[in-house]
């Protein structure tokens, strides 16, 4: 699975940076950068012997869960590798819980809809993180990538595509738990050879713990329309924030307004209509030239998806 990598010199002459580049993860057949780690933690797990996965996510990764799940077992029902068919639950098949909060922004909820069915369940929960404990409890595997770090085996390829770009400065990524950061950073400093790119993360006004380990907040206390940005608990702090400081990347924070004007710069520019969490990338690229961050080479936003 290769993604488009797209340049945008009116864009770039708008921000103020020399070569700016898209990474299109949001054409995936997955949706997003997610889908490069889903799968493949459900493919590592399921060579382990392991059939039942469970996740608390509304966005991106239950989205790449849900697909990869049903394609898997469409592909055995067509080649008749699954049991014979009756009613219940046919146990060579695998079986996904999805769990949601209460308030679940609709449209997200009803593009998950879309993949229930015997073996994919969409379960609103008050508390969806007290539900996953008690799935694992019940033997299911978890697919949070926040706190697995199977998760950043999947981001290899989405850092050696990065590697092909040309004089490659920088990397802005919209982040909420840090993993892709991770990967990425681990993966450029462990492989390359001459110039390593700066790993900048971009967060939110009201999710920002990552970003906090690198610079400090002052803006509004807002809820943040880039409603995918929601770890609080950053469980990868201690070991992404030297990872970033080893690239010479730093945190950036994005208000609401920042977020509006880099979609409409977008629009204007590149003629894009990004989703408000992409656009977290573009915000932080242009704080870091307001900044006056020094990045030698070109520039990729990460362009992740809804």
């Amino acid at each position: 699975m290769t993604t488009p990598l797209e340049q945008y010199n009116d864009l770039a002459q708008a921000i103020g940076v020399s070569d700016l580049y898209f990474k299109r993860e949001d054409l995936s057949p997955y949706g997003s950068h997610k889908g490069r780690s889903i799968p493949v933690m459900i493919e590592i797990y399921r060579n382990k012997g392991e059939s039942r996965f469970a996740i608390s996510s509304s966005g991106n990764a239950a989205l790449a869960a849900a697909i990869h799940v049903q394609k898997i077992n469409n592909e055995k029902i067509e080649q008749g590798m699954h049991s014979a068919s009756g009613e219940g639950i046919d146990d060579s098949l695998l079986q996904l819980d999805i769990f949601v909060g209460n308030h679940v922004a609709e449209h997200k909820y009803q593009k998950l809809l879309a993949y229930a069915d015997n073996y994919i369940r969409i379960l609103k929960k008050e508390r969806p993180l007290q539900a996953l404990t008690q799935a694992m409890n019940d033997g299911m595997r978890s697919l949070r990538q926040s706190t697995d770090n199977l998760a950043l085996k999947g981001y290899e390829s989405l850092a050696e595509e990065l590697s092909q770009t040309e004089n490659l400065g920088a990397i802005f990524i919209g982040t909420s738990s840090g993993t892709t950061a991770q990967a990425l950073a681990t993966y450029f400093l462990n492989n390359s050879s001459s110039k390593i790119p700066q790993i900048h993360i971009v967060q939110t006004s009201s999710c920002h713990p990552l970003s906090d380990g690198l610079n400090s907040y002052d803006g509004p206390d807002e809820p943040s329309v880039a409603d995918a940005i929601t770890d609080i608990t950053a469980y990868r702090k201690n070991d992404l924030i030297p990872l970033i400081q080893k690239t010479g990347g730093y945190g950036w924070f994005a208000t609401n307004e920042d977020i509006e004007t880099a979609r409409i710069l977008v629009e204007k520019h590149a003629g894009l209509n990004i989703s408000t969490n992409s656009a977290l990338s573009v915000a932080g690229v242009m704080q870091a030239v307001y900044a006056g961050h020094k990045i030698e080479g070109s520039v990729v936003c990460l362009i992740c998806g809804e």
